[in-house]
């Protein structure tokens, strides 16, 4: 959730809160979570000032009340702000980032989650700095003086171990060595007399180069200096591969492997990764060492550093340019068996629905007793937290509880390091090595999906953490299904779009995405809610009694759904010779004892896929009870392709050696299977294939979709070809797959003809020439991305309608849909509208979860005909499909049905119902018939909240983004116009209408 909500709240006109992140300060051994808001104010002259506003807050910031100004950062020219790696600490690609304030007066380090909006967060703070130029005027920050913030704490006492920079006053520590390093570094009432920056941060301290720099210099030695530098490329020699290794990897080993200076422990002593270094280089003054590095210091630390073992899986992931170095790298993937050797390493892999429950005893039992050390611990969480605060803002504190119940049950017999923790509100995932390990792990990268209604909500999903072992690959995935015993298509479908949506973005931006299945191994464990059918309650039980385990397994989901290659096809799992893990009374070992007495199932399991892996145990854990569910473990002895280095240099000095000879001999050619496609009978969001394969010639070339001249794309926004660009060896094959998949973004130009299933497709080879594909087909028009206005026009089923009829409603403007010259006289509503309301108001009105649960995907192609051919009475699917496919209908409108020319005036009212209901009656009439009918279809649910369970609040933000959404290219205070857009709707809920 993007809080800058909150912060906006206690801003005054002129302020504006850019982006927040949510973070920790680290303060020694402290840490306390702050809100990071970077907050712009434009000048009267025109100009701009930047300033960063830190707060205190509560769990979750979701309004102006649970935040409490703390501290204000001016941005002026002193000011930055760098990636660095804390001492003591192993650094992973992908791992929480680390940054560091500095200012004259102040220097404080924060940890910030890693991922996209972190990013997105110190680009926007690299841009806001005012820069160097001398014609321009240094910043004032006058209306800073506005703000009160709390007194500093002069006297905070310093624990131990905090470090002070040479020079400087205890006062005045740097890096956490005092909350509020001077009198003069923070913003509080008594500096209200402005003279520049000075009273705000006094004193020098300014760094030596004329720039401010948003710098990466973390442990692996990459720099990203400025702007000046942003997108430079390293143009080397592939002969000195073997020694230039990326700046990522190349000096990860001699900063982070282990050294001396700091010990890998746990806070007690005993497990986790602590500071413990004393003497030599004070950290303050190493850090400001390493931020004044010149470019060419860097690019020296770089090429000096030595090729490690873990360094060459990393080459191959890193950017290059260029068909030759694109050649070798596919080379040494053939090869690999020539350079590596094979090496086994012991994997724990845990998983353990919590039930929303607080850690209340101790994890050893699970994850340490009876077992030999690990080498790698997986562990995976679900249930978390069942708060709707979780459910709907993401936040929990139970994430740091059983984070830390986790760290302090490792095995006693090895020191581990936290390489990655991954949430989705309560599906959970922690990786964890062996500090030995830690030095040949490379690129981190952890993904999630959700699979609740509409692919929105992450109750239901799943978390993935990949990396590289060494020269090997691997996909640890922690996954939560669907529920309930009847279920199990639903399951099977959220296993698929887990396979199909989770995506890790490669470091090379060239390179498409890689998923699951594209790992060496991969690791899948969870909550997968698979059930025992065609038994009763005590049947079960009773086989479970007399330990008949093999028996009753004949009747397990999983092993059923398996055996149809519905699910996890070449994925193997142990034999389960312990009882099922569900359902129990908790804290005990009881069966389910309450009204529903759920039947005893093996619902969390653990599978593999890959090569080299044998299966050690497998095994529940009964001594643990805070839960109605056990934990399950397994352990592997997992075989990973370890490098010899002198092999791998041999074998890239071939590779670079054949090259030479045969590089420039010919021109690339290729041969198409098929150069034109046709995908008949389009239908809305119905995904629809069609695949030709790349026979390669003589000579390596590299090819890639273009765009023809004057478009910005390669193909029109329906259409993807998978991969778009790669390369080819000599006499090789790859299959390219065109899909065609039409959503509300495409379906109204093509329900109105505005746009064809057409489209000519380039495929450009590299030193070669052009191929011309051609793509065809036809649409059939849905009510799905109709207007509404259109559909209460269309009497008949939209698929009963010629062409141009539909083309014609479709294209007729909004104003003039009430000016009496149609010759039918319109309905009400559209007719669609209708038939899916009365299903729910007829079938689902005490349905428990509705619009929560996602539906079938099959059920909604289904309903889809049905509205469109006006077959409702065909209509046979769960309430769960209907609820979705009528959320999918609002969300696919072209004009929403609060139109985007109101919006404003909605979200400027959203506290007033009698204004609010003022805007509504001046809608289209069609747009206010459609509010009214879903407002009073609605309340009705609300009557029955006894039993369905739904509150004003669930269906607030559920419709509000529906109802209301923001006008096209609008996206200024996203989160806060959100939550306005709810709260109006919220005002419709609980009053007559």
């Amino acid at each position: 959730m993007d809080q800058s909500v909150a912060i906006q709240e206690t801003l005054v006109e002129g302020e504006y809160c850019i982006i927040a992140v949510q973070g920790v300060l680290c303060e020694g051994d402290r840490r306390q979570s702050r809100l990071l808001g970077l907050v712009r104010y434009c000048l009267e002259h025109g100009g701009q000032e930047h300033a960063l506003f830190l707060y205190t807050h509560r769990r979750m910031a979701i309004t102006g009340d649970d935040v409490s100004l703390d501290q204000i950062v001016p941005v002026s020219r002193d000011f930055s702000l760098e990636e660095v790696s804390p001492d003591g600490e192993l650094y992973f690609l992908g791992s929480d980032v680390t940054v560091q304030l500095d200012t004259a007066e102040l220097s404080l380090v924060f940890q910030l989650p890693f991922g996209s909006h972190t990013r997105m967060f110190l680009q926007e703070v690299a841009r806001a700095c005012p820069g160097f130029d001398s014609g321009t005027r240094d910043p004032e920050f006058h209306w800073l003086s506005r703000h009160r913030c709390p007194k500093p704490e002069l006297d905070w006492p310093m624990p131990r171990g905090w470090n002070s920079a040479p020079g400087t006053s205890p006062e005045r520590a740097t890096i956490g060595g005092g909350r509020y390093p001077s009198p003069k570094g923070r913003w509080g009432l008594e500096d209200a007399g402005l003279q520049g920056v000075g009273p705000i941060l006094s004193g020098g301290g300014a760094m030596d180069q004329a720039e401010f720099r948003l710098a990466e210099v973390g442990t692996r030695g990459r720099a990203r200096m400025g702007a000046e530098h942003a997108g430079r490329r390293r143009d080397e020699e592939l002969e000195e591969a073997g020694r230039e290794m990326s700046a990522a990897a190349g000096s990860r080993e001699c900063d982070s492997a282990g050294g001396s200076n700091f010990d890998i422990s746990r806070p007690d002593g005993k497990g986790l990764l602590v500071d413990q270094s004393s003497g030599g280089q004070s950290k303050a003054e190493h850090l400001f060492t390493r931020q004044n590095k010149s470019k060419s210091e860097i690019t020296d630390m770089v090429r000096s550093s030595t090729v490690t073992v873990s360094d060459k899986a990393h080459i191959l992931s890193m950017q290059k340019f260029g068909l030759r170095d694109t050649i070798v790298k596919s080379h040494l993937l053939q090869k690999e068996e020539d350079y590596t050797y094979i090496q086994n390493f012991r994997f724990f892999v845990g998983t353990y629905n919590v039930n929303g429950q607080s850690p209340k005893e101790c994890l050893r039992p699970w994850l340490s007793h009876g077992i030999q050390a690990p080498d790698v611990y997986c562990v995976g969480f679900q249930e978390l937290d069942l708060s709707k605060e979780a459910f709907f803002f993401h936040d929990t504190p139970k994430e740091e509880e059983w984070f830390k119940a986790v760290s302090e049950s490792l095995h006693p017999d090895a020191k581990y390091a936290k390489v990655k923790l991954i949430r989705l509100v309560g599906i959970m995932l922690l990786l964890y090595v062996k500090q030995e390990h830690a030095a040949y792990i490379s690129e981190v990268a952890a993904e999630t999906v959700g699979t609740g209604i509409m692919g929105r909500m992450g109750n239901k999903g799943g978390v993935a953490i990949r990396f590289h072992l060494h020269n090997t690959s691997i996909c640890v995935v922690n996954s939560h299904l669907a529920a309930h015993i009847e279920e199990y298509e639903r399951r099977n479908q959220d296993y698929k779009d887990i396979c199909s949506r989770m995506q890790f973005y490669q470091i090379d931006p060239s390179l498409p995405p890689l998923t699951i299945s594209k790992h060496d191994v991969i690791l899948w464990l969870g909550d997968l809610n698979y059930r025992i059918e065609e038994l009763d309650v005590e049947k079960v039980k009773k086989l479970i009694e007399e330990k008949a385990y093999q028996t009753l397994y004949e009747y397990d989901q999983l092993k059923i759904q398996v055996a149809a290659k519905t699910v996890f096809e070449g994925f193997t799992e142990g034999e389960l010779t312990f009882q099922p893990t569900y359902k129990y009374d908790t804290g005990s070992d009881d069966w389910d004892t309450s009204e529903k007495c759920r039947a005893p199932a093996w619902c969390d399991r653990v599978l593999w896929k890959g090569k080299n892996i044998t299966q050690l145990s497998y095994q529940s854990h009964m001594a643990l009870k805070t839960s109605d569910h056990k934990p399950v473990s397994s352990v592997f002895a997992i075989g990973v392709r370890v490098v010899n280095e002198e092999l791998y240099r041999k074998t890239l000095e071939e590779i670079v050696h054949s090259l030479d000879k045969m590089e420039n001999a010919n021109i690339p050619s290729v041969s198409l299977s098929r150069r034109e496609f046709c995908f008949q009978n389009v239908k809305y969001m119905q995904l629809q294939v069609e695949s030709f394969t790349i026979h390669n010639g003589q000579v390596p070339c590299q090819f890639e979709f273009i765009s023809k001249p004057d478009e910005d794309s390669y193909c029109k926004q329906w259409l993807n070809a998978s991969p778009s660009k790669g390369f080819l060896l000599p006499d090789s094959d790859i299959e390219i797959e065109l899909e065609l998949f039409v959503n509300k973004t495409t379906a109204t130009k093509l329900n109105s003809g505005e746009d064809k299933i057409e489209d000519i497709l380039v495929l450009h080879l590299d030193r070669g020439k052009d191929y011309f594909l051609s793509v065809s087909g036809n649409y059939l028009p849905s009510c799905f991305g109709s207007p509404i206005h259109t559909l209460c026009y269309m009497r008949q089923p939209i698929l009963d309608l010629p062409l141009e009829r539909i083309s014609e409603l479709t294209l007729m403007p909004l104003q003039a849909e009430d000016d009496g010259s149609q010759l039918e006289r319109p309905m009400e509503i559209p007719k669609e509208l209708w038939m899916m309301v009365d299903y729910l108001y007829r079938n689902a009105i005490q349905q428990e979860d509705l619009f929560q649960q996602p539906g079938l995907r099959s059920e909604f192609e289904h309903i889809r005909d049905c509205l469109d051919t006006g077959m409702i009475d065909n209509l046979s699917a769960s309430n769960h499909s209907v609820a979705e496919a009528l959320l999918l209908f609002l969300e696919s409108l072209p004009e929403p049905v609060i139109c985007y020319s109101t919006y404003h005036n909605c979200l400027e009212c959203s506290g007033n119902y009698t204004v609010s209901k003022q805007i509504i009656s001046t809608l289209p009439t069609f747009h206010k018939n459609v509010f009214n009918y879903l407002m009073a279809f609605l309340q009705e649910l609300l009557k029955n909240s006894a039993k369905n369970h739904l509150d004003e609040n669930i269906l607030a933000s559920i419709f509000g983004s529906l109802l209301l959404r923001n006008p096209a290219g609008h996206q200024k205070l996203e989160m806060a116009e959100k939550r306005k857009a709810q709260e109006f709707i919220h005002q419709f809920l609980c009053n007559p209408l």
